[in-house]
């Protein structure tokens, strides 16, 4: 299973790998050993280290997917414990192999290459076997409906980038271990897990435990992953990095999504589909108190925004279009894929919630992506530890009951100069006092706007909020909406950036 973005990643960037000390067999693990690991790394040279065979590297698309693991052969599937890891083989995008230990008892064993235990076809041509050969990622398996199969819920591969999902949904948008320099005008850099660590569970253990060393140029990291499954998978995270250069531009918690069009921009794609996205918007809650919400934009150029703050709460892509209707596609299956929710653990500092979005005519790109960028850079030979938690699932854990934005719709108006925004809010007891007891804020610094006016949307029971706005000549305007209640919040607020 290949990650879009991290197929970008393996393209375009340079061998972000390096040589690590093995912690031998019998050796005693902690994760202290991987921070220790990392540690060194980052006071020594950056060193790449090498791809596989040429052979490997040269396999087509095709003849790449005629190769795969045999899940009757993961690691575990022959005992009681309750979770099974499936390997990804190299070649094609993942030229750089990974290196895996099981960890038993507190001791670190290797997980060498067994090209044995991949199945394939007669298309596949003859490959060179030897000692460069390795993993180039893993899927994790555990029971989630019934007893007894083992079902997938998490893959990590390429660069820093891994997927889970929960109960009943499908693949969609990425996480990674870090981004840094993302749309620079110098170019991305991809750091790289090297190397994978898996903590053998207990029968009845619900949750897993990973660790990762990551290198890159820049940076070298220790990260350690407590995944627990269910109708989502929450992730907890725990990082040290340690910079070789300063870090000027780091990206934490870094996500990455798909968003071609949706209502508001329906009118650029000649597609027989409503929608096309992984995520629909950014959602954050900030130190002030407040739920933003932002629908995403595949704008024609290049943008980025920032939300500055301090003790930020949370942000993530979401997909909030949870009807097969709203797509119309039974085979992508959009309305299936996970948000994503980062909870930060301790005080992050000053800083700013980042989205980028990159214009895109095709839904195999990954277009979007979103991360917290702390307002002072690290330093060279600056540690930063950081901890937060990741969750996988259909809506988000945000502490409060306010009314979501649902959807939003934008288009000329066809007898003033201008356009018409029109916000739905879902239902909620919030506006069972009527219209009347409901306050609408509606602001913009570059354009003029309307006072706007609230009606029942009969289809969702909730409201539907529509105004108008003139840009005039402006390329660029900032909108912002709420609905207010005696005063106090009574929706989230409601963010979007027009361009023209």
């Amino acid at each position: 299973m290949i990650s879009r973005r991290a197929v970008l990643a393996g393209l375009g960037a340079v061998p972000l790998v390096t040589r690590v000390t093995p912690l031998w067999a019998g050796e005693a693990f902690g994760h202290a050993s991987v921070i220790n690991k990392a540690r060194a790394l980052a006071a020594g040279a950056y060193e790449p280290r090498p791809s596989v065979p040429e052979d490997w590297v040269n396999l087509t698309y095709d003849q790449y997917r005629k190769i795969w693991f045999r899940n009757a052969d993961a690691l575990w599937s022959d005992t009681d414990r309750s979770y099974n890891v499936d390997f990804f083989h190299p070649g094609l995008y993942f030229p750089r192999p990974v290196q895996v230990n099981t960890v038993e008892e507190g001791q670190s064993e290797r997980f060498p290459f067994d090209y044995s235990l991949f199945d394939k076809t007669d298309k596949v041509p003859p490959l060179t076997i030897d000692d460069s050969l390795g993993y180039s990622g893993l899927r994790l398996r555990t029971d989630m409906d019934q007893p007894g199969i083992k079902e997938e819920f998490a893959v990590f591969q390429g660069a820093s980038y891994f997927r889970a999902i929960g109960k009943g949904q499908i693949y969609g948008l990425s996480a990674r271990g870090l981004a840094l320099k993302t749309a620079d005008p110098m170019g991305e850099e991809f750091p790289e897990f090297i190397e994978y660590w898996l903590e053998a569970p207990a029968p009845e253990q619900r949750h897993f435990v990973l660790h990762a060393l990551m290198d890159s140029p820049s940076v070298s990291g220790a990260y350690r992953f407590t995944i627990t499954p269910g109708d989502s998978c929450v992730m907890d995270v725990e990082a040290v990095l340690f910079a070789r250069s300063e870090l000027s531009h780091a990206g934490l918690a870094p996500l990455t999504s798909m968003f071609k069009f949706d209502e508001t921009n329906r009118h650029r794609f000649d597609d027989f589909r409503p929608a096309v996205h992984d995520s629909d918007g950014l959602l954050i809650q900030n130190g002030a108190g407040e739920t933003l919400w932002r629908p995403l934009a595949n704008p024609r150029r290049l943008q980025i925004s920032a939300f500055a703050d301090s003790t930020q709460r949370g942000f993530g892509l979401m997909q909030r279009a949870r009807r097969q209707s709203h797509f119309a596609d039974f085979e992508a299956l959009y309305h299936r894929r996970p948000g994503l929710w980062v909870e930060p653990k301790g005080d992050w500092g000053r800083g700013a919630v980042t989205l980028v979005e990159i214009p895109t005519d095709k839904e195999i790109y990954d277009n979007i992506v979103a991360y917290w960028r702390p307002a002072s850079p690290v330093p060279a030979g600056g540690e930063l530890n950081l901890a937060y938690r990741l969750t996988w699932g259909e809506a988000a854990p945000v502490p409060n009951d306010l009314p979501r934005v649902i959807n939003t719709r934008m288009g000329r108006d066809a007898f003033n100069p201008g356009y018409l925004a029109m916000v739905d809010f879902e239902a909620h007891p919030m506006f069972d006092d009527g219209l009347e007891a409901l306050s609408i804020h509606v602001q913009s610094d570059q354009a003029e706007t309307s006072a706007g006016i609230l009606e029942r949307n009969s289809e969702t029971g909730g409201l539907r909020l529509g105004f108008r706005f003139d840009p005039g000549e402006a390329e660029l305007v900032e909108l912002r909406a709420q609905l207010r209640k005696d005063g106090v919040q009574a929706s989230e607020v409601w963010l979007y950036r027009w361009t023209a």
